[in-house]
């Protein structure tokens, strides 16, 4: 008789340590922490939203202007100045792909909410090509290309820069072919959002190893997130600590057996570079 009731707590415990580690431990720990390698001081005038990376340089994006670094050193080598044109309204993230800088573009904050890819030679850093999204219920916040299809983000808000009556849960990761036919699009997990508001995604990539990362807005934590085998709503898988609070973000993928980040600090103006 007095082996049951000690059964009975022995099944609670470990029901309890299992409903822990499943729904409680994944949304709020973070077990693995960035590393800074390095840091480049960026002019306190260059007003920063992301950053793109290629194997021999780094290119700092500002609203409006973009502009290209040596990696070794941190010269400033060559810029692109769009307040010249005053047409372009509010860059961000981007990717360097044989030889172009693509950054994702959008009217943010005005409303309804319009969004582009502006593309840049990186040799020269002259505007070369764009391709209008058009109103596409979001604003593009990053770009990657992998495994062969594009990979853009539209963000949508919660609070004051909120539009056509959508918040965060409207965010969206869409997937397009190389020309720019939507393939599939995917929502964000809601505890994900949560801890974007009342913002939203700001900065992604897709690793060297294969693993989708999300930044938010003002906290310094990426997410890993997986495209999911069954419906519409990205996977969590888990938090990373960084040293940068979230914003435009870029994997170096000229370095193949490690994670290196590189992402913006508005405090004090820099780009840092991070080992996950």
């Amino acid at each position: 008789m007095n082996k049951i009731p000690k059964i009975f707590r022995l099944l609670s415990r470990c029901i309890g340590l299992v409903l822990f580690c499943v729904f409680i431990y994944p949304l709020s720990s973070k077990g693995q922490e960035a590393k800074e390698i390095l840091r480049y001081g960026i002019a306190d005038s260059i007003h920063l939203q992301g950053v793109a990376v290629d194997a021999h340089f780094f290119y700092v994006i500002s609203n409006t202007s973009v502009y290209k670094y040596e990696k070794a050193g941190g010269k400033l080598v060559v810029f692109f100045d769009g307040k010249k044109e005053a047409v372009l309204k509010h860059l961000n993230s981007g990717i360097v792909l044989n030889g172009k800088l693509y950054c994702a573009h959008s009217n943010f904050p005005d409303s309804p909410m319009a969004s582009s890819i502006e593309i840049f030679d990186t040799k020269t850093m002259h505007h070369i090509g764009s391709h209008s999204f058009g109103l596409f219920g979001g604003s593009a916040t990053w770009i990657d290309f992998h495994n062969g299809f594009w990979w853009v983000a539209f963000a949508n808000y919660n609070g004051e820069h909120s539009s056509e009556g959508r918040d965060n849960r409207w965010t969206t990761l869409v997937k397009f072919t190389k020309d720019w036919v939507k393939s599939e699009s995917w929502i964000y997990p809601k505890n994900v959002l949560d801890s974007f508001a009342p913002y939203s995604n700001s900065g992604g990539a897709w690793t060297t190893k294969g693993e989708l990362i999300v930044s938010g807005h003002d906290k310094k934590e990426i997410y890993v997130l997986n495209i999911p085998k069954y419906g519409y709503t990205l996977q969590y898988v888990k938090t990373i600590g960084i040293i940068n609070n979230g914003q435009g973000m870029a994997i170096d993928k000229s370095v193949v057996n490690n994670v290196i980040l590189y992402a913006i600090s508005r405090e004090g103006n820099a780009v840092v570079v991070q080992r996950l």
